[in-house]
């Protein structure tokens, strides 16, 4: 189980140099969660929607102890900090969605500001207001002893306003959130969302576009992956299986 420090995984998010970002492979199982820290990674990110594949659900549908029961066997699993994607927080009181965290072995967390899937309309979209109200209480709850990465999902949930991204992204980190995660921004907006947000920018890799290295130089200070690992196993599985018959 891992014994870092949420403070010690906040420290790989500073002082980064351009093109230098911190990449945090998601692990969806122990199995998988071994072979990033092997190959070097310093931390790791669940992601919801690999491990919810794992599991067998659809994306938003894992019940929240299944998902919690599988941070723990991530944490457990390796010697680096792992920080966990818990979707919007399952509508759990703030005090008690830090202590499911921090019992799994969780040093970080990703809260959105949208419910349910990907594909859910615009106006899935949270208060924003409300939701820097509901960070605030984590972060008295927690402490020190979680990162919070606060994930604003304008650009996935088809409101493409930079204005509106900037104003959630500060409200956010005004209310304690040590990172802010603007999922799938269109990468010619990050340079001036980096410069707006002023602090750490999580940014996402997607299959065919810049890489984690020219994402840094963009302004990403950490880089993940989504489920798109997990897509890439199951896709190099599926080729195996073919070649088994």
């Amino acid at each position: 189980m891992s014994k870092c420090t949420a403070e010690a995984f906040g420290a790989l998010h500073h002082g980064r140099a351009p093109g230098d970002p911190l990449v945090l492979p998601g692990p969806w199982d122990a199995a998988s969660a071994r072979v990033f820290e092997e190959a070097g990674f310093p931390a790791l990110a669940t992601p919801s929607a690999g491990v919810a594949a794992a599991l067998g659900h659809a994306d938003g549908s894992v019940p929240p102890r299944e998902m919690f029961e599988a941070v723990a066997r991530v944490a457990r699993a390796v010697s680096v900090p792992v920080s966990a994607d818990v979707e919007d927080g399952y509508g759990l009181p703030a005090r008690q969605l830090v202590g499911r965290l921090l019992d799994a072995g969780a040093v970080g967390c990703n809260l959105e500001d949208s419910g349910g899937r990907e594909d859910a309309p615009p106006g899935t979209l949270k208060d924003p207001r409300e939701q820097a109200d509901y960070l605030a209480a984590v972060r008295e709850a927690a402490g020190r002893e979680l990162f919070v990465n606060a994930r604003v999902d304008t650009y996935v949930r088809g409101v493409a306003d930079f204005e509106e991204t900037v104003a959630r992204a500060r409200l956010y980190v005004e209310a304690g959130a040590d990172c802010v995660y603007v999922i799938k921004a269109p990468v010619e907006v990050l340079p001036a969302l980096r410069v707006a947000v002023g602090g750490p920018l999580n940014v996402i890799a997607l299959p065919g576009g810049p890489s984690p290295r020219e994402l840094g130089r963009l302004g990403a200070t950490r880089v993940t992956f989504g489920p798109g690992l997990h897509q890439q196993a199951m896709g190099a599985l599926r080729d195996i299986a073919k070649q088994l018959l």
